[in-house]
């Protein structure tokens, strides 16, 4: 007979690692859990220095967090331990995410923390503890399939859906890992919180970039990879110099603010070109891509990827983490995997992730993602542009 973890046995001879991280949502994972009878173990991982981001609201595995996740244990009767991955975290994903900037791109740490760190070394660790699970506050959901194997999908509360992050997931850590508060609205959860009688219970969400303690990234990318911070040229698409940056660092694809030059139209960045540090402008039509190459995809819908798109699959793609699934084909090309977008999409930036999924809304099926390395427009932008400003482009 299955438990609420979908696991046989009985919840009280089975232990479950619980990552928490201090904020409500892993804290009312390890209560519930505990509730049920599991035997809970709750391990906070302590990520960065935190000196410095002790008291800033929305710091994550930092000072102020470690100290909540420990009182939520000691709340609730669950063994507590804090591990030192500053090391890990810092060559894993901070130095990843300078040179990224310093190469033109918009990283998304999260991601390359939940692949490297929480999936992989604490997934380990959780196993050597004798764990049947490991669980987390995670916004998705995952199902079991007809063999046995588990689907990641969309959590039932859209706007907290944490899926865009969590694509990197292997099949082989979906079914190790639990994520309890996949059907449940954020509401839901920190009421539970409170009949839990747990003080975080109103806590503030963590922000994205948890080891920035000062809210400005440039001070990590400038002090890492002094050479993203280095002035270069702004030019139009036809490589006429606008005016003079402060440093590629500062600038995304699809960005209209903060150009710090005059125009009689609204201009956005359409390329990062690292190599001369020009940041390539246009009007917004430039912005609209058509095609998409990926590196690093990861598979976890059926069956092997090269056969499940032989001759082209239909799926739905997210860009960003806060756009919209769009309708778009996957297809493999010489050696690399591509993805056709329907209806074209502003803004395509390398570095970002693209996921997809198997519908447009709802608890959607994740059947992974890659990573954008390039991306282009069926025609170029201008007429006079160099045909290699017609793409955005990243490797």
């Amino acid at each position: 007979m299955l438990n609420s973890l979908d696991l046989e046995g009985r919840p009280q001879d089975l232990r479950v690692v619980v990552a928490m991280s201090g904020g409500v949502d892993s804290s009312a994972t390890a209560a519930l859990l505990k509730s049920e009878g599991y035997d809970v173990v709750g391990i906070t991982l302590q990520l960065y220095d935190h000196g410095a981001a002790t008291h800033r609201k929305g710091a994550c595995c930092a000072g102020q967090d470690i100290h909540d996740a420990r009182n939520v244990a000691e709340r609730i009767g669950i063994p507590h331990y804090v591990l030192d991955y500053e090391d890990r975290f810092r060559e894993s994903v901070i130095d990843t995410f300078a040179e990224s900037y310093a190469s033109g791109e918009t990283p998304v740490p999260c991601i390359e923390c939940n692949r490297a760190i929480k999936f992989r070394d604490l997934l380990k660790t959780a196993r050597e503890l004798g764990a049947q699970a490991l669980a987390t506050g995670h916004y998705v959901a995952s199902r079991r399939l007809g063999d046995g194997s588990r689907a990641m999908v969309c959590a039932a509360d859209a706007e907290r859906d944490q899926s865009y992050f969590l694509f990197a997931t292997t099949r082989e850590q979906l079914d190790y890992l639990r994520f309890p508060l996949g059907d449940m609205t954020k509401p839901q959860v920190r009421e539970l919180a409170r009949r839990f009688g747990l003080t975080v219970a109103d806590k503030h969400d963590s922000q994205d970039i948890c080891f920035v303690p000062s809210g400005r990234y440039t001070d990590i990318i400038g002090r890492l990879r002094p050479n993203a911070m280095e002035p270069g040229d702004i030019v139009d698409l036809d490589g006429r110099v606008l005016g003079l940056h402060h440093g590629i660092a500062h600038f995304t694809v699809g960005q209209r603010r903060g150009l710090g030059i005059a125009s009689g139209a609204p201009l956005f960045v359409v390329q990062l070109d690292a190599a001369t540090r020009r940041v390539v402008v246009g009007p917004r039509e430039a912005l609209r891509m058509d095609r998409i190459v990926l590196r690093d995809v990861n598979w976890i819908g059926d069956g092997a990827l090269d056969r499940a798109i032989a001759g082209g699959l239909e799926i739905f793609v997210r860009v960003r983490s806060t756009r919209a699934p769009q309708p778009a084909w996957l297809r493999g090309a010489d050696g690399h995997y591509e993805v056709e977008l329907v209806a074209g999409e502003e803004g395509v930036s390398p570095g970002q992730a693209c996921v997809f999924y198997d519908a447009a809304s709802g608890q959607a099926r994740v059947l992974g993602g890659g990573f954008i390395q390039r991306a282009t427009a069926k025609a170029a932008p201008s007429s006079g542009a160099p045909r290699a400003l017609a793409e955005v482009m990243r490797g």
